[in-house]
């Protein structure tokens, strides 16, 4: 049941994309419902899956490379939807809805059940939970930090057409920006703090400067740098707005070498 959930998840997402794609070329308002209620149904059987996988398991156990990713595009998607019932910002959906439905590809693409995280990820569900709640509020913040430049693109060139009309104001994208990272930031610290506990469970070490460690403090250390400078020095909003898009590249990089590690240790 949760493989055939999963399934009908990503064939939703992928048609929600391409609805919410097309809703940026259109100035008619009437496929924000269709996109919404694809996506909509595409989270429940998401949650579904999940549940059913939870189910399924015999016994608590460490999480899969596959899990972890599935369960970040569902926390972009349920982020995406608790920010639309609120304010109703539909182009907000034309940028998350893609990255969920790249992220549950990648999970797709990757064996159920191995290689499973490394010792710094073993804190079971409780570590990747906070892990993964971090990177998602530096997803928003990249995703905010996208709208910001290509509106503030726009302004100066003075296309207003309508993508323009469509994407919300510079100051609430910068606002948006901003405590995207106040709420990532402090969950990625938990998660790595709990990562460091596990590790010295399993290696007798809180740090052993693997890769994947080294490359979550790398990351680290640049969202403190990001939020140091936003809340104490000032720094503009197009600064950080660039540095939030090379930030969640980091943090894309640091996943990729995690993963690469995993199925080397495989072979």
């Amino acid at each position: 049941m949760a493989a055939v959930c999963f399934m009908v998840t990503m064939v939703l997402y992928f048609v929600a994309t391409v609805s919410f794609l097309a809703y940026l070329l259109r100035r008619s308002e009437a496929l924000t419902k269709v996109s919404l209620g694809i996506t909509g149904m595409g989270f429940v059987a998401h949650s579904v899956a999940l549940v059913a996988r939870m189910l399924a398991a015999s016994e608590p156990s460490t999480p899969s490379f596959h899990e972890a990713l599935s369960f970040f595009s569902w926390m972009l998607i349920l982020v995406f939807l608790a920010v639309e019932f609120r304010h109703r910002i539909h182009v907000l959906g034309s940028f998350m809805v893609p990255l969920a439905l790249m992220s549950l590809v990648s999970a797709a693409a990757l064996p159920e059940t191995a290689p499973t995280l490394q010792p710094m990820f073993k804190t079971l569900w409780f570590h990747v939970t906070l892990s993964m709640l971090g990177t998602v509020g530096f997803a928003v913040a990249f995703v905010a930090g996208v709208m910001y430049l290509i509106q503030d693109r726009l302004l100066k060139s003075k296309r207003f057409n309508v993508l323009y009309t469509k994407l919300p104001a510079l100051d609430y994208l910068d606002h948006l920006n901003q405590q995207s990272i106040v709420m990532g930031f402090p969950l990625l610290t938990l998660g790595i703090v709990t990562g460091a506990i596990s590790a010295e469970f399993a290696r007798g070490s809180y740090l052993s400067w693997n890769p994947e460690q080294t490359g979550a403090l790398i990351t680290w250390l640049f969202y403190f740098v990001v939020l140091l400078g936003r809340l104490t020095v000032g720094w503009r909003a197009k600064r950080a707005a660039y540095l939030t898009v090379i930030g969640f590249g980091c943090v894309i990089l640091t996943l990729v070498g995690v993963v690469l590690k995993g199925h080397g240790a495989l072979s």
